[in-house]
C-alpha cells in the first residue's frame, strides 16, 4: 500500500554566495536528487539545481512556473500525484519558500490533499535581518512593501512607528532594490529621532551589510550604498 507523498519547502540562496554558506549539506543533497520542483521562475530554478549539483540532466527535471497566471485546479493538479506517493520540492526565487512569497498557495493545497509538508533548514532575510537587528526579536510584524506614492508611504510609515511605540514591536519591510535609496531617506525623514532603524544589506553574500543606529544618529551618517541590492529595513520606536 502506498502512502502519500511529501512537499519538500527547500530555501534557496539570496545572492552570489556559496551553497555551503546558507544551504546545510543534507537538504543540499536532498534537493539535488528530486526530479520535480516547484517554481515561481523556472530559469531561477535551474541556476538553483546547477549550483548544488543536480543528480539529473536539468532537461530530465520538471519544473512547474508558479506564475500569476496559474490558479488553484493548476497547483492541485501538480500535488495530486503525490496521493500515490512521490517527492516535490517547492521553492523560491530567493530565501525560504512559502515566507512573504506565492508558495504559501501550493502549501496549503498540499495540506487539504493530506500530504505531507516538510520545512527544510535555510534562509529567511527576515529572521537574518532580526536576528543581526538588535531589535526586539519577540513582538514583530513584516509588512512587505510600503506605498510607493512618496505621501502615502510616510504616513504608512509614521502609523507602523505608532503600532510599533504602543507594543513595543519591531516593523519589518523591504523595498524594490532600485528603490531603496528612496525608501531609506523617507525612513531617514518621517520616523521620529529616538527610533532604531536597521538596515540589513544584501544578507548571506560579500556584500552583506548591516547596521542599526537612531534616526538622530543616521542623519549624521552617509547614507548606505544600496543600490539594487536586497535591503531589509527594520525599526522599533523608543519607550
Amino acid at each position: 500500500m502506498k502512502t502519500g507523498g511529501i512537499l519538500h519547502l527547500i530555501p534557496v540562496g539570496m545572492g552570489e554566495a556559496a551553497p555551503s554558506i546558507w544551504l546545510p549539506q543534507a537538504v543540499c543533497e536532498l534537493a539535488a536528487g528530486l526530479d520535480t520542483y516547484i517554481a515561481e521562475n523556472a530559469k531561477t530554478a535551474r541556476a538553483f539545481l546547477k549550483l548544488i549539483g543536480a543528480l539529473r540532466p536539468l532537461r530530465e527535471i520538471t519544473i512547474h512556473t508558479l506564475d500569476s497566471r496559474v490558479d488553484v485546479q493548476q497547483m492541485r493538479a501538480w500535488l495530486t500525484p503525490l496521493l500515490e506517493g512521490g517527492e516535490i520540492g517547492l521553492v523560491s526565487e530567493a530565501g525560504c519558500p512559502a515566507v512573504a512569497d506565492p508558495g504559501a498557495k501550493v502549501v496549503a493545497i498540499a495540506h487539504t490533499l493530506g500530504l505531507r509538508v516538510r520545512p527544510w533548514v535555510g534562509p529567511s532575510s527576515i529572521l537574518l535581518g532580526l536576528m543581526a537587528s538588535g531589535l526586539d526579536g519577540q513582538r514583530f510584524a513584516f509588512h512587505g512593501y510600503a506605498p510607493v506614492e512618496p505621501a502615502a508611504r510616510a504616513k504608512q510609515l509614521k502609523a507602523w512607528e505608532t503600532v510599533s511605540q504602543q507594543q513595543a514591536q519591531t516593523q519589518i519591510l523591504i523595498e524594490t532594490p532600485y528603490r531603496n535609496a528612496a525608501m531609506f531617506e523617507t525612513l531617514r525623514q518621517t520616523l521620529k529621532g529616538h527610533t532604531r532603524l536597521c538596515v540589513a544589506r544584501s544578507l548571506t553574500t560579500a556584500d552583506e551589510w548591516i547596521q542599526t543606529h537612531t534616526i538622530a544618529e543616521w542623519e549624521s551618517r552617509p547614507a548606505p550604498d544600496l543600490n539594487k541590492m536586497p535591503t531589509l529595513f527594520l525599526y522599533l520606536a523608543g519607550a
